[in-house]
């Protein structure tokens, strides 16, 4: 089935690169959009637009009834959710496809899989892939804890069963501090997922987050598009990715790959997705959680690999199979993807909201923008702070690297504090040159 019209349940940069791509297959878009967000770019670049509710993300991004009613009034075929919101709740996609109208992504049994990571987990365990040592399912009191935490030994991490980004996540190094750790996880996972599940896994120290981006269609197909390097983090949200790795020569990056398609196999997986690992200083890596949706950092494997992951998304959904096998893929390049926040990295990485008052976004060889801000936008203290992503590719890493500090060192937003410096000195570090990185280079910076 082609579709003629597909809402997008969603604002922002991700908004305006699902219309690109809608745009380019010659499918119609709907836009919603909250009532401070009437002058979005999403809303001016759509076909059609409709508001949905006020500010705040329970009564517009996050209302089902309320975009579901957007899908009525418009007729359309199809929803994209996006990243965020409500891309990852299996019941949006369940209501979507009782509707009538097809959801773009995975199965609602799929996404309500991978959605609880403790189930995640089993499942890869499963499927044999390599798992962190932790618990197989939640923890359900202070004494399983214990014993789960002595069995694999200290240092442990808490994690939410449901949801990311690390909101109830905590690094526990001894068992007088496990219960003090676990509540103020799981409150802390009740109030960010709606759920105070949690269970515990041993922290593996200093390791590398690589992921690997897979697409799979309906009749089967499945299709790894290498891996991604995500080290870049602070508490635990990623700030700038590249790919491929640095850190994955050819031997890892298949095993990793068909590790990442193995366990899309045994779960049934359609559309795109990545599967998330850690990788330890010997090299070994260990399955830490699936995503279900389109990516932030989407657009470097795009870039290194020529295939629109988005317009592959909307094909898959309407029935069509991959435009290409797995022996069609190959890496060329390296491409670097920034995410510049509106925050303030010399006051603590506080939100700056605000009116951008001058805006320069610089261009050339190799520069690929993705970003819904323009010159007297403000900045809404609601959502989500990222402004832009900023995407770099060269034939080698250097040439990647070299290519995002002088693109850095052009782009200039006035009005607000963004993290464009802290971005530029990441570029220029001795240890990030040399590619020696992990999930703690941010704090040791």
């Amino acid at each position: 089935m082609a579709f003629k019209k597909i809402l997008i349940a969603n604002r922002g940069e991700i908004a305006l690169r699902i219309i690109r791509a809608c745009k380019e297959l010659g499918i119609e878009t709907v836009a919603i959009y909250s009532d401070v967000d009437a002058t979005s770019m999403h809303v001016v670049m759509a076909d059609e637009a409709i508001c949905i509710g006020p500010a705040s993300p329970k009564e517009s991004y996050l209302s089902i009834p309320r975009i579901i009613s957007a899908c009525e009034i418009s007729d359309v075929d199809a929803v994209h959710p996006g990243y965020g919101f409500l891309a990852e709740n299996p019941r949006f996609a369940e209501i979507c496809e009782g509707n009538g109208f097809k959801f773009i992504g995975p199965k609602p049994k799929v996404i309500r899989e991978m959605g609880n990571k403790s189930e995640a987990k089993e499942l890869a365990r499963k499927a044999g892939i390599p798992v962190i040592p932790g618990s197989n399912e939640t923890v359900r009191d202070i004494e399983s804890a214990k014993r789960i935490a002595k069995k694999i030994g200290y240092p442990v991490i808490l994690k939410a069963a449901f949801g990311g980004g690390g909101r109830g996540m905590k690094i526990v190094h001894s068992t007088r501090d496990l219960k003090r750790f676990i509540d103020i996880a799981s409150s802390e996972a009740e109030t960010a997922f709606g759920s105070g599940e949690i269970y515990i896994e041993k922290f593996i120290e200093n390791p590398r987050h690589i992921e690997v981006q897979i697409l799979g269609d309906e009749k089967g197909n499945i299709v790894w598009l290498g891996e991604r390097e995500c080290s870049i983090q602070r508490r635990h949200q990623k700030l700038i990715e590249e790919a491929p790795s640095p850190a994955v020569d050819e031997g890892l990056r298949k095993k990793m790959g068909e590790s990442a398609k193995r366990f899309a196999e045994f779960t049934g997986y359609t559309s795109a997705g990545t599967i998330e690992f850690l990788l330890d200083s010997d090299r070994e890596f260990y399955f830490m959680e699936a995503n279900t949706r389109i990516q932030v950092e989407h657009p470097i494997t795009e870039e290194v690999t020529g295939i629109d992951i988005v317009k592959e998304q909307i094909r898959i959904a309407e029935g069509e199979p991959l435009s290409f096998k797995q022996e069609d893929v190959s890496i060329d390049g390296h491409a670097i993807e920034c995410r510049i926040n509106a925050e303030d990295p010399d006051r603590s990485f506080i939100s700056t909201p605000g009116k951008i008052t001058a805006l320069y976004l610089p261009g050339g060889p190799g520069v690929r923008i993705d970003t819904h801000i323009y010159c007297d936008y403000v900045i809404h203290p609601y959502y989500d702070s990222l402004v832009a992503k900023i995407i770099s590719k060269g034939k080698t890493r250097n040439e990647a690297i070299t290519r995002m500090a002088r693109v850095l060192e052009e782009f200039m937003v006035e009005g607000i504090k963004t993290t464009i410096s802290l971005h530029l000195a990441i570029m220029k570090d001795e240890n990030f040159l040399k590619g020696e990185i992990d999930t703690g280079f941010i704090e040791r910076m």
